[in-house]
């Protein structure tokens, strides 16, 4: 089997504490964001390093934004939930996710000036949260949620407008109708795509909410790109083989499916292999990945065109 390099993509500036980092994306624009808490406890550890938590709430966080280069920090004020998860909105807002129980207000809605302009309930066990360039975003949903008895997460994945108001969710028709977990969601400009648990079903849709179902030879991947017919699908099960957390797979898409056209090994550029992530945003063409051990540095998987793609 090949292998294939992931490349590196953005880092934090040594400026910003990487141990206060609560939580961290790359958008809809290509940017690096981290969200810092200054006043930020650390009540344990996991996956080797520390995990950090507001000292209490409400508190002033700050984003760090990083474009090509150009760092510059974006205070949120009266954070009123503990953020898992974050992304930027179209017209320089942010969307925050945190911890919460059934229907619980769990997330947090900021305009261009950091004030907060809504809290609402954002779903139970939310696994991805992703936002387009032109308006609002996505969100998808572990078992535990789906079935929690949340009315938000039983959507398993929703779309949202940038207010926060709820305007579709995934209701596929038989024979793949049973949606127990989203496993991965790729976000681009013209469409969302994402697949799910059981079975093996590619779902796409666009703004006007009609919905599309491919079989695929490859089921619940880590991550998704997809660059016209092509896909990228990491790691996942494969039937009749098994398959690492390194493996790459490449498909063809067809008509109503899609054909395993290659094989890959992921590692990193210092040729070790990459059996371990944590955070993944697709986007387009792209899987953009961090490591358990730290939030500081970003790494990214593409699809190369045709004409460029070399071994």
């Amino acid at each position: 089997m090949t292998k294939v390099a992931l490349r590196p993509y953005a880092l934090l500036p040594r400026q910003y504490d990487e141990r206060k980092a609560l939580a961290s994306t790359i958008d809809a624009w290509g940017r690096a964001l981290w969200l810092i808490c200054p006043d930020a406890r650390f009540p344990f550890r996991r996956s080797g390093r520390d995990v950090p938590a507001p000292l209490k709430l409400p508190f002033t966080a700050v984003v760090v934004m990083s474009d090509r280069g150009k760092v510059r920090e974006h205070p949120l004020h009266q954070v009123a939930v503990d953020p898992t998860a974050f992304d930027a909105l179209p017209g320089g807002g942010f969307v925050l996710s945190g911890s919460g129980g059934p229907n619980a207000r769990s997330g947090q809605i900021f305009g261009p000036d950091g004030r907060s302009r809504r809290r609402f309930p954002m779903g139970t066990r939310l696994t991805h949260l992703v936002a387009g360039r032109r308006a609002g975003f996505w969100t998808g949903y572990a078992e535990e949620g789906i079935y929690s008895g949340d009315r938000v997460s039983a959507g398993a994945l929703v779309r949202w407008d940038a207010r926060g108001n709820p305007a579709w969710s995934l209701h596929p028709p038989e024979p793949h109708h049973l949606v127990a977990e989203v496993s991965t969601v790729n976000v681009s400009d013209s469409a969302v795509h994402a697949m799910y648990w059981p079975g093996a079903p590619l779902a796409a849709t666009d703004s006007t909410g009609v919905l599309r179902i491919r079989d695929l030879p490859v089921s619940a991947p880590r991550g998704l790109a997809i660059r016209d017919d092509r896909l990228l699908l990491l790691a996942g099960g494969e039937r009749g083989r098994i398959t690492r957390a390194d493996t790459v797979h490449h498909l063809q898409l067809t008509a109503d499916g899609a054909v395993i056209t290659d094989r890959e090994s992921l590692i990193l550029p210092n040729g070790d292999p990459v059996r371990r992530y944590a955070r993944r945003i697709c986007r387009g063409p792209d899987i953009f990945l961090q490591t358990p051990r730290s939030l500081r540095q970003w790494w990214v998987l593409t699809i190369p065109p045709l004409a460029t793609r070399s071994r």
